[in-house]
């Protein structure tokens, strides 16, 4: 039955209650990255009551996999697509009146993962519901450790998109900064790649009124951060985005004394691998080089983070369909590309998938605050959205094989 003619509106409807109490209990009980150990037997716990088939845990440490296995008949059968749920927290304190407000002092659901997987375990159920109407596996996968972890190289690494292979992914964000109604889905680039880098500065002390006898670490640290600026802005195709961004710049103790060294952190933000390699190379050419002409050292090293999310685009046509007859085609959209970065791309460096957005942003109700800030909430009614959304879309692209 093609999914245009499955109405599954008053099904979503039907759980949403207990959707939204699942995702205020994770909000209420956060964790951060490879210690979700309590949200992790939260998962387990939902998904044994409903039935589904192979659940597997601690992998990563503490993600959970599981399946449904369609019984009806229909292409696809040899198929199995995979959605993702990323489940940890932030180290923010939580700063909002509310009754579900973060019982883990200092931790904070402020990214929205509470709801990513509480939409998974919501589509999970739609699945196993309407298992009958479709003859493909689906593998659910809850990922610990997104937020700089490192969570999604490690399930990777420890074979959860194996055993059985999985041939396409989806994912699913909550987005603060599109509004209630809208989901977004771009093909190719969708969100940028990340590095890390870190800048050690050796220089020589001395006595803050004698700098002639020194070598001055701040103020090489100084040029270092103005040379940078000149990596995007006068070296880089003006038409691919990039950035460069100093985050840190520690050095000395004392008002009257020039230190020996000096310690700058930075990120690196890139839409492909080969940008992301010129970006790095040059960025450790000129502080090697802006160092040495000052008569200082300076040592660079870097931080992998995550690639950029490049969707596919069969699979992104299979997404824009499935939420068009979500919020309708005025409201499925493709959507700007997102100056900041996910480890889902790792997912999608190994299969072809669609890792696409929900907004939740409704002013109506004070619901502004953007991502990882201490005020973070979501419109709930949005997570309706996202479940049908990619509940449709695993029907879709079953109906495409």
């Amino acid at each position: 039955m093609p999914v245009a003619d499955v109405s599954f509106k008053d099904q979503v409807e039907e759980i949403l209650p207990g959707v939204i109490a699942d995702r205020r209990h994770l909000h209420q009980h956060p964790e951060l990255g490879f210690q979700e150990h309590e949200t992790a037997a939260f998962i387990t716990e939902r998904l044994t009551s409903l039935g589904v088939e192979d659940i597997r845990t601690g992998i990563a440490k503490t993600g959970v996999t599981g399946l449904v296995r369609g019984t009806g008949k229909g292409p696809g059968a040899d198929k199995v697509v995979m959605l993702r749920a990323d489940m940890d927290a932030l180290p923010i304190h939580e700063d909002n009146d509310v009754e579900y407000r973060s019982q883990n002092d200092g931790v904070m659901h402020a990214c929205g993962h509470d709801s990513h997987v509480s939409m998974l375990l919501g589509t999970t159920r739609m699945l196993v519901d309407n298992r009958d109407r479709f003859a493909g596996t689906v593998k659910v996968l809850f990922q610990p450790a997104e937020e700089g972890g490192g969570g999604a190289r490690m399930m990777v690494a420890e074979g959860a998109l194996q055993d059985p292979e999985v041939h396409a992914t989806f994912g699913i964000h909550i987005w603060q900064g599109i509004d209630l109604g809208v989901v977004t889905a771009r093909e190719g680039v969708s969100m940028v790649g990340a590095d890390g880098f870190k800048i050690h500065i050796n220089g020589r002390g001395g006595h803050g009124a004698a700098p002639n006898r020194c070598v001055d670490p701040v103020v090489v640290g100084s040029a270092i951060v103005n040379a940078l600026q000149t990596v995007i802005s006068r070296e880089k195709d003006p038409t691919v985005p990039g950035v460069v961004t100093i985050g840190s710049f520690r050095s000395g103790e004392a008002f009257n004394v020039i230190p020996d060294t000096a310690d700058l952190t930075g990120t690196i933000r890139t839409v492909s691998a080969e940008q992301g390699d010129a970006v790095k190379a040059r960025l450790e050419a000129l502080v090697t080089g802006v160092a040495s002409a000052m008569g200082a050292t300076a040592e660079v090293s870097f931080s992998f983070g995550a690639p950029a999310v490049i969707n596919d685009p069969e699979m992104t046509k299979i997404v824009r369909q499935a939420a068009a007859e979500v919020v309708g085609t005025e409201n499925s959209i493709e959507g700007a590309l997102m100056p900041v970065s996910e480890d889902y791309s790792l997912f999608l460096n190994e299969v072809p998938g669609c890792f696409f957005f929900v907004g939740s942003r409704n002013e109506a109700l004070g619901l502004t605050w953007g991502h990882h800030h201490q005020k973070f909430d979501i419109d709930e009614a949005a997570m309706a959205i996202g479940i049908e959304t990619m509940t449709r879309t695993v029907f879709g692209y079953f109906d495409a094989q």
